[in-house]
């Protein structure tokens, strides 16, 4: 079925389809609009508050582009739907934050790893480096975590182990592991155990 604003086909009526070549009409935002968007992207995803602001204020940005208005017209609504979001427990900065962590950390990322994702979502410093400083995993326990999912090291096939060293230690110095972890971890004994208990 045809939505409004549909480009219409050659006979007039709706297709239900976007005719090729047609643009696409953006409505003007209003407050009502970005709060639907942001709850529908509030349900797919976890968000930070500047994470859901960025989401929305790229929406906006098409949207008043395409109608010629600044988007700077259209902060501050952006502004309230974020404050109305985070007043109703949508979105919260330290619960994101505790829970990215731990699913960073059950994939092996490193602190600096986790540190650097958290900002690029707009999650406050401080309260970074409060979350990290809570987290009981080791850089230990997750380098081991990281190289038994890539494979590296201990995990590596019989007769590569040798070959690849130092490009196992320097995927884990990448991956933003200090060397000494690195070194630990890639020399590790090949006994088909996780090998933290050695260190």
């Amino acid at each position: 079925m045809a939505e409004k604003g549909d480009p219409v086909d050659d006979n007039g009526g709706q297709s239900g389809r976007r005719v090729p070549g047609a643009q696409r009409k953006y409505k003007l935002p209003t407050e009502e609009r970005l709060t639907r968007a942001a709850i529908h992207y509030l349900d797919r995803y976890a968000s930070s508050q500047e994470n859901l602001r960025n989401v929305l204020s790229r929406k906006v940005k098409r949207a008043a582009t395409a109608n010629g208005r600044s988007p700077e017209d259209f902060r501050e609504i952006v502004d309230r739907v974020v404050a109305k979001c985070r007043r109703a427990g949508m979105v919260d900065d330290r619960t994101y934050a505790e829970t990215k962590l731990v699913g960073l950390r059950r994939r092996g990322r490193s602190k600096r790893q986790i540190e650097a994702t958290l900002a690029s979502k707009g999650v406050d410093r401080d309260l970074i480096a409060t979350v990290i400083d809570q987290d009981d995993t080791s850089e230990l326990e997750a380098a081991l975590t990281y190289a038994r999912r890539r494979r590296l090291g201990p995990w590596r096939t019989r007769g590569q182990r040798e070959e690849r060293r130092e490009k196992d230690m320097a995927a884990l110095c990448r991956a933003g592991y200090p060397y000494e972890i690195a070194r630990k971890v890639i020399d590790a004994a090949d006994d088909g155990e996780a090998p933290s208990a050695a260190f």
